[in-house]
């Protein structure tokens, strides 16, 4: 008799806090027609992607060589049929519009209920989009809030710029992080500051941590 199981259902968790793969781990544990892999930053996530091919991949947007939306980018220009979901502390709803604008399926925040994670995951896989409820309601009623918030204003690459401006990362550092030359970076810096109204390089910084993007 021929066998007819489903394939396991194969995610990709790419996360750099231990207690949050553990947690995921054991998340996961409890559905049998799930595997996981894992990953600590999006250079080794955008391998384990190549590789492994999973179903759905689940990012945090914090990661600490780059972003979780550049990692994205990444994965969605090998493949742009990839099904991502964004899980962040992050819970502003500008962030959760701009990850859907930029090719997310999902948005879970670190502080919902795990088990909406493992909906997320199922409803991704099955081709649907997820936000959880609570930040579909904040989506839904914050669109001033979410207009104002400078990360709207922003395109992905400065989105990304910005972030490593407000690590503390030098221009050269962020040219070398993303790949692209010192001049670019540098032009982008010059961009940003006058679409931000920054007076100088510390205004940039304060204003990535304003917006939660170090």
């Amino acid at each position: 008799m021929q066998d007819t199981a489903k394939p396991a259902t194969r995610v990709l968790i790419v996360d750099d806090h231990p207690v949050v793969l553990s947690g995921c781990r054991t998340l996961f544990s409890s559905d049998h027609s799930i595997r996981i892999d894992e990953a600590s930053d999006a250079k080794s996530g955008h391998r384990a992607y190549i590789s492994k091919r999973p179903d759905v991949t689940v990012i945090d947007i914090s990661l600490p060589d780059v972003s979780g939306f550049e990692l994205m980018r990444r994965i969605r220009r090998d493949d742009p049929d990839a099904k991502i979901i964004m899980f962040s502390m992050n819970d502003d709803p500008a962030f959760v519009v701009r990850a859907v604008e930029l090719g997310a399926q999902g948005y879970v925040s670190k502080g919902d209920d795990p088990r909406i994670l493992l909906k997320a995951v199922r409803k991704v896989v099955a081709g649907d989009n997820f936000i959880s409820p609570q930040l579909a309601e904040a989506v839904t009623f914050s669109g001033a809030a979410i207009k104002a918030n400078p990360a709207s204003q922003m395109t992905p690459r400065e989105l990304e710029i910005l972030r490593l401006l407000g690590r503390g990362n030098k221009i050269v550092e962020v040219a070398e992080a993303l790949g692209i030359s010192y001049k670019t970076v540098a032009n982008t810096t010059s961009l940003l500051k006058q679409k931000l109204g920054a007076k100088n390089h510390s205004d940039l910084i304060r204003i990535a941590v304003e917006i939660g993007m170090n």
